[in-house]
């Protein structure tokens, strides 16, 4: 039983009793059926009061709201500015020039014949150079060397090492070139002369018994005496510096363009691959300056080569 209905028969009784007091009191007389009927009519009204609550209305404190979505907008990432590479600390130790070096280029040797190719490079720099500079094999033929050797020994400014790699010619019958260059601590590659050229050695190979030697290259050149001006004698010296590739014997002799310097043929021997250098001279007076000039080495055996040098003197 529920307790509503408890608390409904409860009210009931309380009321009869109620009532029949009152009759017993000499109120009038009313049906007690009505009464009855009434009061449960009234308890149940009652009832329905106290158990359906009035309807509250929620205070807007009271009432949850939902947090709005709140947008988060992300700053830029800068990205990383670029930078110029420093300066290398060594850029200004990278100068050098070639003074001389040993086996004439088209040196001719026998496959897997081991030589030791030197090169005499001037520091023409500011800096010391220690061993921590290397030399590097640029480009050809690599000739058995390794890629990497470092400097061996110290050069200070206007000093000349010698730089000697010991190389091994390859097995099979040719023209070979192998190329190096210098190469700063920190990596800065360089050559001889303003233009860093690479320094190189040219060699071939033959596996003849009687290899055919001649004459690898012929330069020339020449020089004025005095170097300007008028004097009443001026004197120009022409060289020519032939390499042979090998032992050989050849003849050569000079002439000159007004045909006074042709002189008598002569022989040369030499038994190794070597350079040798040959000169012939020219004397000038004021009378005879104008115009341009030439003398010229010319080899007449084992193959006749000319080279000419072409030069001009002039006196006002």
């Amino acid at each position: 039983m529920t307790r509503s209905i408890k608390y409904l028969l409860f009210s009931i009784t309380v009321i009869t009793s109620l009532l029949l007091t009152s009759c017993g009191a000499g109120t009038p007389t009313e049906d007690p059926q009505i009464i009855i009927q009434t009061s449960v009519a009234e308890t149940v009204a009652a009832k329905n009061t106290i158990e359906v609550p009035a309807t509250e209305t929620p205070s807007a404190a009271a009432i949850p709201t939902k947090t709005p979505f709140q947008q988060i907008t992300l700053a830029p990432t800068l990205l990383p500015t670029a930078t110029s590479p420093a300066v290398s600390s060594f850029s200004q130790c990278a100068s050098a020039s070639l003074k001389s070096e040993n086996i004439v280029d088209g040196t001719i040797f026998k496959p897997g014949e081991q030589f030791t190719k030197t090169w005499e490079i001037t520091n023409t720099s500011t800096c010391a150079w220690d061993t921590s500079y290397k030399i590097v094999f640029w480009d050809g033929d690599l000739l058995g060397g390794a890629y990497v050797y470092n400097l061996p020994q110290a050069v200070g400014p206007g000093q000349t090492v010698p730089i000697s790699l010991i190389l091994t010619t390859p097995a099979t019958d040719g023209t070979y070139h192998s190329e190096w260059k210098l190469q700063t601590p920190d990596n800065i590659n360089f050559g001889v002369g303003y233009l860093n050229a690479a320094f190189w050695t040219e060699i071939a190979v033959s596996s003849a018994e009687k290899p055919k030697y001649g004459i690898a290259s012929v330069v020339t050149s020449y020089t004025r005496d005095p170097k300007t001006g008028c004097p009443a004698n001026t004197l120009i010296t022409v060289y020519a510096t032939v390499a042979t590739n090998g032992p050989l014997e050849f003849t050569y002799r000079w002439e000159h363009k007004d045909g006074g310097g042709i002189k008598a043929p002569k022989t040369v021997t030499v038994k190794s691959a070597t350079t040798k250098t040959f000169t012939d001279t020219w004397m000038f007076g004021r009378a005879n300056t104008q115009g341009p000039k030439w003398i010229a080495f010319v080899i007449t055996e084992p193959i006749q080569e000319r080279y000419q040098v072409d030069f001009e003197f002039v006196c006002p």
